[in-house]
């Protein structure tokens, strides 16, 4: 599955085999923000929502004065700023606070009321207890029902000091041996990896997951999925491989057990952010790799 040299080759769910054959596999589903009309619009914003089926991804462009409004928000949702200029206002339950770009967030339950003072991407994830947003999103069709593969939803223990608003820098410096910037909370496992540049297609890492979906949300730059379907014995679950380019900003949703690796092409910057919900546990477990492992208890 991954070259010796990968932190990954490491993990608990590395070798091959374990899971029993799958009998059937959910559709993967892309969305290219660049080629769609935005689901919402405001003054100063335009807002893109897909989904995967545990999970409801918000991607806006925001400019000064813009809002965002959850009331009565019932778990964590994540608010990632990935441009440096970016800078809000985010009121919780009476109480301002200030939050700068280039950071990952997690924002308690409860209301919650956002203003933009300098614009940019926000990025913003939700699990399926935002019912409002899921009934907008552009791939309703894609989880009509339960996906194979996937377990219901559970949320992972809380926090160890209780629910509050939690601002992570990305500037986050690279270590050998750890898979990328790794942040988790109750309902949300993120991965934010540094910029790249085009990667040698002879060093490729296809693997798959047992039993969660991955949502790869390209930033910046382009990338080729590469996904492939094993048989079942009913050739009717059949399916072609998939080898799509997504530029940014755009969407990938990946089921369980179905082979994948993804490769960035553009010649300057790429930038990929991975999202798992809930937390997957085999990242969970190598030290070192969840750089706020210490708030957020692990699910047992």
């Amino acid at each position: 599955m991954y070259e010796s040299d990968d932190p990954r080759s490491r993990l608990s769910t590395a070798a091959a085999g374990g899971a029993a054959p799958a009998s059937a596999f959910g559709a993967s589903t892309y969305a290219r923000f660049y080629e769609e009309a935005p689901q919402e619009t405001a003054p100063g914003l335009k807002t893109w929502l897909t989904r995967g089926q545990n999970f409801v991804v918000a991607y806006s462009q925001a400019e000064e004065g813009a809002v965002f409004e959850r009331a009565g928000q019932i778990d964590e949702y994540v608010l990632l700023l990935p441009d440096a200029q970016s800078a809000l206002t985010i009121e919780i339950d009476g109480v301002a606070h200030e939050i700068a770009g280039n950071t990952i967030n997690f924002v308690p339950p409860g209301d919650s009321r956002i203003t933009v003072r300098s614009g940019g991407r926000i990025v913003r994830l939700f699990s399926l207890e935002a019912k409002d947003l899921l009934a907008r999103v552009v791939n309703p069709q894609a989880y009509a029902g339960p996906h194979p593969q996937i377990p219901p939803f559970q949320p992972w223990p809380d926090p160890v000091d209780g629910f509050k608003l939690r601002s992570y820098s990305l500037d986050v410096p690279d270590e050998p041996g750890r898979f990328g910037k790794i942040w988790r909370c109750t309902t949300f496992m993120v991965n934010v990896f540094p910029p790249q540049g085009p990667r040698d297609v002879t060093k490729l890492s296809p693997h798959h997951h047992d039993d969660f979906e991955q949502c790869s949300l390209a930033l910046e730059g382009d990338y080729m999925h590469h996904l492939r379907w094993p048989w079942t014995a009913n050739q009717h679950d059949w399916r072609d491989d998939e080898h799509e380019r997504c530029g940014a900003p755009s969407v990938c949703v990946i089921p369980p057990r179905v082979i994948h690796t993804s490769a960035p092409s553009a010649p300057g910057r790429n930038v990929l952010v991975d999202i798992f919900s809930p937390p997957r546990a085999d990242f969970s477990d190598m030290p070192g790799w969840v750089l706020n492992a210490d708030e957020y208890p692990r699910a047992q």
